[in-house]
């Protein structure tokens, strides 16, 4: 197996970023989805000025996944506004995981999954977040290891189609 690194992302990341969101949305949904609903989606939610201003947020925090000097994985947290189905105290988003999919099953989601637990847990969060669609049962299954619960639903809209995402809440162990 190979080494891989984490590090934050800064807006010199925005070109692979929307590049990387783009490529793993695709290749995670567009099997499932009509290829224009797919089209709208993709175009607005991950050029590369989209991804520059929400690296700039200062409510996010994106973590890229490298292997010698390729990013093959990514994540991002979120100081969203929070559904009130999520209950949990002082809660933070985890708005997007992804792996390439040539890199699934080789840690990459779960070195994100701990980098974003220990960044929340440092800035004092106790809860993580995170909406997941229904029928997608390989990521239900990996945040469900991790301690995730369903908590209730929400609608995400891709391009003109309503799905429904299940919301998923857990705590973080502060004592550590």
């Amino acid at each position: 197996m190979q080494e891989f690194t984490i590090r934050s992302a800064t807006t010199a990341d925005a070109d692979l970023l929307a590049e990387l969101g783009a490529r793993t949305f695709y290749d995670t949904f567009a099997a499932d989805n009509m290829p224009e609903n797919m089209t709208v989606y993709l175009s607005a939610a991950f050029g590369p000025e989209k991804q520059a201003a929400e690296i700039a947020d200062l409510t996010s925090t994106f973590f890229l996944a490298d292997i010698n000097g390729v990013v093959v994985g990514y994540a991002r947290l979120h100081a969203s506004e929070t559904p009130a189905e999520v209950t949990g105290l002082l809660p933070i988003e985890i708005g997007r995981l992804y792996a390439a999919k040539e890199w699934i099953g080789h840690g990459i989601g779960a070195a994100l999954m701990q980098t974003c637990i220990d960044e929340a847990q440092r800035h004092g969060y106790q809860t993580l977040w995170l909406g997941v669609w229904e029928y997608n049962h390989r990521a239900r299954a990996f945040y469900s290891k991790w301690g995730f619960v369903e908590v209730g639903s929400h609608i995400f809209l891709l391009g003109d189609d309503p799905q429904t995402d299940l919301l998923m809440q857990r705590a973080i162990n502060l004592s550590r």
